[in-house]
């Protein structure tokens, strides 16, 4: 018995002194130096906290796509270089402010009143918004706000690769909409030319032509490559600089 006692009180000891060393590096890894903050991140987040992208608005309503749509990211504060206001051919739906972003330009775009869904928004090559007008290109069809033409760049590509493809605007169930983005397709020159150009509103989502094979084999027919399948043209605003 004095044999085994013998051995088990070093054993004992040895275990005692690694489990205060233990401690006391636990201890000293945990403290941090005085007037030291943890590490933050952009914005100044917390390492581990939200990730960075799909913030909504202070209501939880707004759109942002873009370069500059990341948690904290502010959009440009210059004046609006353009104006637009969507009209139906009942009155006021929305309006839209465009302005300079570096190399882009940010479309800020307001709708109320409306159904909620998805609405396809493009940037029409005419800027001329009559609701009881004729195709340019084909003068026998009569309609609202045909006089503002085709999508800008639909003589150079099919959709949804023309400049003048924009996102959806989503609508929310009271019937607002705010949608925030930016686009280096267009430039403020397209706006300025002779005919001038038309922000345009339609009546369904935009499909940007992604029609899977297994529902058309032989690929998306004339419609969907030259609109998208957006429906009719909702509403219209002629692009206008800014007063």
């Amino acid at each position: 018995m004095a044999h085994s006692t013998t051995i088990r009180t070093p054993i004992r000891t040895t275990t005692a002194l690694l489990g205060l060393a233990g401690v006391l590096t636990l201890g000293a890894c945990s403290a941090e130096p005085a007037g030291e903050t943890p590490a933050t991140g952009a914005g100044g987040a917390s390492e581990g906290g939200a990730s960075e992208g799909g913030a909504s608005g202070p209501d939880g309503g707004t759109q942002s796509l873009g370069p500059g749509a990341t948690a904290g990211a502010e959009t440009t504060d210059a004046p609006a270089g353009f104006t637009a206001s969507l009209q139906d051919v009942e009155g006021e739906l929305g309006s839209a402010e465009i302005r300079e972003a570096g190399e882009a330009l940010e479309f800020r775009v307001q709708a109320s009143g409306m159904e909620p869904g998805f609405y396809g928004l493009h940037v029409h090559e005419t800027g001329e918004c009559n609701p009881d007008s004729a195709d340019p290109d084909d003068p026998e069809e009569i309609g609202a706000f045909l006089s503002a033409g085709s999508h800008i760049g639909a003589d150079e590509s099919e959709h949804p690769d023309h400049a003048g493809d924009l996102p959806v605007l989503l609508v929310q169930e009271s019937g607002e909409a705010s949608l925030t983005f930016e686009t280096d397709r267009l430039t403020a020159e397209d706006f300025q030319d002779e005919d001038g150009a038309a922000l345009m509103l339609h009546s369904d989502p935009d499909n940007y032509a992604n029609i899977p094979g297994r529902y058309a084999p032989d690929g998306p027919d004339a419609d969907t490559t030259g609109t998208g399948d957006a429906g009719f043209r909702l509403a219209c605003g002629v692009i206008e600089p800014a007063a």
